[in-house]
């Protein structure tokens, strides 16, 4: 799994020119029908080629029947050879399509556990989260109604990850004649888990994904539910950037040399801006030396092309890729931080102790003893882990505390002691910047997506 994958970039380049872009996921528990749903939104919105169609009615791996429908749709998001084979969601596949409101970019998680690390991979460049719910499945001889493990499991990463836009979709609804009773008897379990891991309110929709119902056009069989359906909710909702911070974020990511040997070198320092906006002949502060110096110059990349523009502009903003030019000799490196020099207020904290939240997503337990690296931004630096502070018990929604480890899947809190500082912003705050991963240093992998939480020197 790319590490790049993990630390968020939601901001779309275009979204002024547009209602704007919006990238939802799909999550929910196996089978809950998750990539039927979203085969129904792409051919009921148009956005599936003829030719695509009758390559999916001769397909030999079907997950319902013939007589069900004309062509499986889920099949429309299976691309490994696997998931069609086993009936399964693996790897998260990214469908795009649009209406005359909108452009989508929807993202098919795996609904299976161990799987869970493909959907944080998703989730964490994701805008809105479409949470499934098989109507079938849920418990309803209990009160409140009992949602699967995985359902919650999926409901606290959407909640980890800051998703601020969340719809429950109620499926199958067709299975149990679309009664009222049911709908409102799962309606009162979604809320009741959504107090408990703090979610926002949660849109509830009743829908079928097989059949249609309440997914691109209304039904006529639910004359009880008065909202709108899952398409007309995702072409109303309100996206807002990524990061909260109206303070400039620019971590360094490639430094830029023409010829070394001159008295006149050149040098351009490569980067995202990751919120607020970089101005020519702005005062900025590099972290964590605490430098300051004068923008000299901002060229943005192309849209069309990876090469930068030959002529330079006067400001970028967040989402777009630049290179800038200083008007003094500062010693700047891959890593670093650019900030405004004028937000005192708003300044990254240089933080050596972190408190953060992870999802496990190796199959080595974490580690008190183990070396980890940590990827913040453009920067690593090695980690310890000090100690966890309690570990999310995902049947009863409670905090265990005194754990000793935290398993695949799992996700807890924990302490992290830097062996040098970063500049760091709270999760809630900046997802670039608030966010981080954790690397095993003696495999390599990528163990944990972690969320900051508390940041001290």
């Amino acid at each position: 799994m790319s590490q790049n994958h993990i630390l968020r970039n939601r901001v779309d380049q275009k979204q002024s020119e547009t209602q704007g872009v919006v990238r939802f996921i799909t999550a929910g528990s196996v089978d809950d029908g998750k990539s039927t749903l979203i085969g129904r939104l792409l051919y009921d919105s148009k956005a599936v080629l003829a030719d695509q169609l009758l390559a999916l009615s001769k397909t030999r791996h079907a997950r319902v029947k013939a007589s069900d429908a004309q062509v499986d749709l889920a099949l429309l998001t299976d691309g490994l050879e696997a998931e069609r084979e086993q009936g399964i969601t693996i790897d998260v596949a990214y469908r795009y399509f649009a209406t005359a409101k909108r452009k989508f970019i929807v993202a098919d998680a795996p609904g299976h556990e161990q799987y869970t690390r493909n959907l944080v991979t998703g989730a964490s460049q994701a805008d809105v989260a479409v949470v499934l719910v098989d109507a079938t499945r849920v418990d309803l001889n209990v009160e409140p109604a009992g949602l699967l493990a995985q359902t919650k499991r999926h409901a606290s990463i959407v909640r980890l990850l800051s998703l601020q836009h969340v719809v429950f979709a109620v499926n199958k609804m067709d299975l149990l004649n679309f009664d009222e009773a049911v709908f409102n008897k799962i309606r009162l379990s979604v809320e009741a888990l959504a107090l408990a891991i703090g979610l926002p309110a949660p849109v509830m929709i009743p829908v079928s994904a097989l059949q249609g119902d309440n997914v691109v056009d209304l039904s006529d069989l639910t004359p009880w539910y008065r909202g709108p359906s899952l398409l007309q909710w995702l072409e109303s909702v309100e996206i807002a950037q990524s990061s909260r911070l109206p303070s400039l974020r620019l971590p360094v990511q490639y430094v830029a040399r023409q010829d070394g040997s001159v008295a006149d070198d050149f040098r351009g320092y490569l980067g995202q801006v990751e919120s607020g906006q970089i101005l020519s002949g702005q005062a900025v502060k590099i972290l964590p030396s605490g430098q300051i110096t004068t923008v000299a110059e901002i060229q943005v990349a192309n849209d069309l092309v990876t090469d930068l523009t030959d002529s330079g502009v006067s400001k970028a903003v967040a989402g777009q890729a630049v290179m800038v030019r200083f008007a003094d000799d500062v010693d700047v490196s891959r890593g670093d931080l650019i900030v405004s020099a004028n937000a005192s207020g708003e300044q990254p904290v240089l933080a050596k102790s972190l408190q953060a939240d992870v999802c496990w997503l190796d199959a080595e337990s974490l580690s008190l003893s183990r070396k980890y690296l940590l990827q913040h931004t453009t920067q690593t630096v090695f980690a310890k882990v000090k100690d966890i502070e309690q570990v999310l018990d995902i049947h009863t929604l409670s905090q265990g505390f005194g754990a000793s480890t935290i398993k695949t899947n799992e996700i807890g809190r924990i302490n992290l002691i830097l062996q040098k500082p970063i500049a760091a912003d709270l999760y809630d705050e900046s997802i670039a910047t608030g966010s981080f991963v954790l690397i095993d240093d003696a495999t390599k992998h990528t163990v944990a997506a972690g969320m900051i939480r508390h940041a001290k020197a």
